[in-house]
């Protein structure tokens, strides 16, 4: 089929680039010339494994365009895959869909479907029908289809071909048999329903997901104080079929583009229609004070940070991607500032989007030894698999004071007993071992 693709981001690239692979003719457009430039010469403007090679392994049915009405006229289908912001009560900012929305209804000259892959509050698909349908120049029939994705920044491309399930909304039979035989080479459980249902999968789907890490970080907080280990709490939990064993790492919160935008989303829609969903409140509120668990944790070594050498491993919301988005780093190292620490900082693909938010004020290093050398305490605020590996006797080796405060429990603690350092985790207790009282 020719398909076209509004928004080369995280959704949009992803979605284009999986449906070239599966034969289909794709164009992506978006406004920025700079972006159109790097994807035609073979470049990803986003960092996610696998898309370059993708890139270049379907390049004959690919193509990129600032040019939107020459990519939606003769499209059979079209997917909306732009950006849905958070605005500052919490609910999605729509204004890129709508704006895509109108400009396919001036430029389609044949019945096409016109697909939601952004994550859209429900009732928007209905809007974008509406919207599309009053604005069009030419007398033709278009279909609204919802179709959510459900990938992973670091894993998206792997999660777009072999997806757990394909979730397509729809009103009528015409958008769904075309959208089954776009999807028909992908093999995967394909759940039809109508628009406003396969919208709010969406929503639930996250949230859930949410709510499962704030409630393992609640009990993790609650391990601490009794002197339980969370690891073994969430292993034995995790045998229960019910349960299962994934998103029960504790840490210090969720980040990135879906799940604290979603969840403010849906809790303002409910707010919207005089309905609290009390235990999305919930989750919200205590990933936000998760991020500041170690800021916390380092007032039991140091009154204050004015003055000490402060080490930050990490500026990723997680790792295998180099997204910022509600990130804890973002949070915990303006307050370091403040604070009047000495700030250095590594991260093996982060720096460069760090330093667009904080171009000064900071040491941006090229290793972990770099980082920690002479350091009165250390951060770990991603677990990038370089952290997780690293030598546990280089930092009683290179640090002033070997104090690591872990926001991702990325050692043993086994290990950690026979290294000469105060290791304080999450959820888990705390490891000195120097021969000297906590600081």
């Amino acid at each position: 089929m020719k398909i076209a693709v509004a928004g080369t981001g995280y959704v949009g690239l992803v979605t284009g680039v999986c449906l070239a692979k599966h034969g289909h003719s794709v164009t992506c457009v978006d406004v920025d010339d700079t972006k159109i430039a790097l994807m035609k010469s073979g470049i990803s403007p986003i960092y996610e494994p696998g898309i370059e090679e993708l890139m270049a392994h379907n390049r004959e049915r690919l193509d990129f365009t600032t040019d939107y009405k020459e990519a939606y006229k003769e499209a059979d289908v079209i997917f909306i895959g732009v950006g849905t912001p958070e605005k500052r009560d919490g609910s999605a900012n729509l204004s890129y869909v709508y704006e895509v929305a109108e400009q396919i209804a001036e430029s389609i000259e044949k019945d096409c479907v016109v697909v939601v892959k952004s994550t859209v509050p429900i009732g928007t698909n209905d809007k974008i029908e509406d919207l599309i349908k009053s604005h069009l120049a030419n007398d033709v029939k278009v279909y609204v289809a919802s179709n959510p994705e459900f990938l992973s920044q670091g894993t998206a491309v792997r999660d777009t071909l072999h997806a757990s399930r394909i979730v397509i909304g729809v009103e009528d039979e015409m958008a769904s048999n075309i959208l089954k035989e776009v999807y028909r080479n992908f093999h995967a459980p394909v759940v039809v329903t109508n628009r406003k249902s396969a919208e709010m999968i969406k929503y639930a789907s996250n949230d859930f997901l949410a709510l499962k890490i704030s409630f393992i970080n609640e009990i993790a907080n609650l391990c601490e104080i009794i002197g339980a280990n969370i690891e073994d709490v969430a292993h034995g939990m995790g045998y229960d079929p019910r349960i299962g064993n994934r998103f029960l790492n504790a840490g210090i919160g969720y980040g990135g583009s879906c799940f604290p935008k979603d969840t403010k989303a849906l809790h303002w829609l409910a707010n919207f229609h005089d309905y609290e969903l009390k235990t999305v409140k919930a989750a919200i509120d205590v990933n936000e004070n998760q991020k500041l668990k170690l800021f916390k944790k380092s007032r039991k070594y140091y009154d204050r940070l004015k003055g000490l050498n402060v080490a930050v491993l990490g500026l990723t919301f997680k790792p295998g991607t180099d997204d910022l988005r509600e990130a804890p780093s973002l949070v915990n190292i303006p307050i370091m500032m403040d604070d009047g620490a000495n700030v250095r900082a590594w991260d093996p693909v982060g720096i460069d989007n760090f330093k667009k938010v904080y171009p000064n004020g900071i040491a941006y290093c090229h290793s972990i030894e770099e980082t920690i050398k002479d350091a009165d305490i250390c951060f770990i605020f991603t677990e990038w698999e370089e952290v997780k590996n690293f030598d546990l006797n280089n930092y009683s080796k290179l640090m002033k004071n070997p104090i690591v405060v872990d926001g991702r429990n990325c050692y043993d603690l086994i290990s950690v007993k026979n290294a000469k350092i105060i290791y304080d985790s999450i959820g888990r207790e705390t490891i000195n071992s120097l021969e000297m009282s906590l600081l």
